[in-house]
């Protein structure tokens, strides 16, 4: 497992020294405010600006085409991604959203069938009524993913680990199929982060993030962001932010900003947690299966050791109970919170099959192998012997 965490990458024009992951988290495309010396970005509260004569602006006309808070949350994510472009946007949604206005009618998309459910919902409830095509199949398997390829393929969309099962694709040999193809390859990469993973040095072509989740860290503001490494895509991106105006305000995004600044300690203790976690579920015997890639048991071990540098604070774990009784389960902890969303200080916990993914039919749901007895956990940083204790009580309160 690389444990760099980016710090051999191509200089930073913010940073011409080449500064690692942990110093460009704090400061990329951030100084103190000129005029007063201000530390922390400021927040521009503005909805147009002020032009020197008709067309003759200073880089800021509109504050749905451009923000100055938001441009140095665009040039701080891009920086950790290692990616030349970044735009954010007002969701996870809207960065989706905004990948798949790429697309025209006729045209296929080939993802993961245990994609987030939200994705899934955008995919089959949305644009399947304009005309595009998706087929689901199992991102682990390479062969599975360049056999579902057709003419028409346009797009792959990944997530790794993916959402719920914590599935690990093999980023590489995943974007070499879709290039093959002259397809685009997109990860979604909101539950590794930057810090751990980052898909564009192993050739995906875009990476889509949920600010919301770990890169916000707080529960407290709701963001998205694309990040590439081609002009021509982010010029794209770029057009449909302006045009369709899901964007971030300059409070949202103040808020990621600060969040980035303490990414990596807090990634450090959300994975040192769950894998605490993981391996105290292992052993317990109401437990049917433990889903956490830094298990040597999990199929995707070996690959996620290679191509991240931790293993995440996500983790989910199959109980032999019924739906009614998983239910219980998630209602009655007392220091993980019943809530859907991830990535917060805050251990979280949910059960997907009425919750995250309940847009996907049952019969779907449960060839994907999202049970009825699936819980998901999103491990905060809490002392980690409160949170095995608080799962314990729940889960010996109604199995046990």
């Amino acid at each position: 497992m690389d444990d760099s965490n980016g710090q051999a990458q191509e200089q930073d024009a913010r940073f011409p020294d080449g500064f690692r992951f942990e110093t460009r988290s704090i400061h990329a495309g951030q100084e103190p405010d000129p005029e007063t010396g201000a530390l922390m970005t400021p927040i521009h509260a503005n909805s147009t600006y002020k032009q020197d004569a008709p067309g003759d602006h200073r880089g800021y006309e509109y504050s749905r085409t451009g923000n100055p808070t938001r441009t140095d949350l665009e040039e701080n994510l891009a920086s950790l991604e290692n990616a030349a472009h970044g735009r954010a946007f007002a969701s996870g949604m809207a960065s989706i959203n905004t990948v798949l206005n790429l697309l025209e009618a006729g045209d296929h998309v080939v993802t993961g069938n245990d994609v987030y459910g939200g994705t899934h919902r955008i995919f089959t409830q949305v644009y399947e009524d304009y005309d595009l095509e998706f087929s689901f199949v199992d991102m682990t398997d390479l062969d599975a993913i360049a056999d579902a390829f057709r003419e028409e393929t346009e797009l792959l969309w990944l997530e790794t680990p993916t959402n719920p099962l914590m599935s690990i694709v093999d980023i590489e040999g995943a974007a070499e199929i879709a290039h093959e193809h002259d397809a685009l390859c997109a990860i979604d990469n909101t539950f590794a982060t930057p810090y751990l993973q980052r898909p564009l040095d192993l050739g995906a072509d875009v990476v889509s993030h949920s600010l919301t989740k770990y890169l916000g860290g707080h529960s407290d503001v709701v963001g998205g962001a694309l990040l590439t490494n081609d002009e021509n895509l982010d010029e794209r991106f770029g057009f449909y932010q302006n045009a369709v105006g899901a964007t971030p305000g300059p409070f949202e995004s103040f808020l990621v900003l600060r969040g980035t600044k303490t990414l990596p300690v807090r990634m450090d203790r959300h994975c040192e947690n769950a894998r605490a976690i993981a391996e105290w579920l292992q052993d317990h015997p109401e437990v049917e299966r433990v889903y956490y890639p830094g298990l040597e048991s999990h199929p995707g071990h070996e690959i996620a050791r290679q191509q991240m540098d931790d293993f995440g604070g996500m983790l989910s774990f199959e109980l032999d109970a019924s739906l009614e009784e998983t239910s219980e389960v998630v209602s009655n902890t007392e220091v993980f919170t019943l809530a859907e969303s991830l990535g917060g200080v805050e251990s979280l916990i949910e059960q997907p099959a009425p919750m995250t993914h309940a847009a996907i039919p049952r019969e779907e749901r449960l060839e994907a192998g999202l049970t009825d007895g699936l819980i998901r956990v999103s491990v905060g940083v809490e002392h980690v012997d409160d949170l095995i204790a608080d799962l314990e009580g729940a889960i010996d309160a109604v199995l046990g």
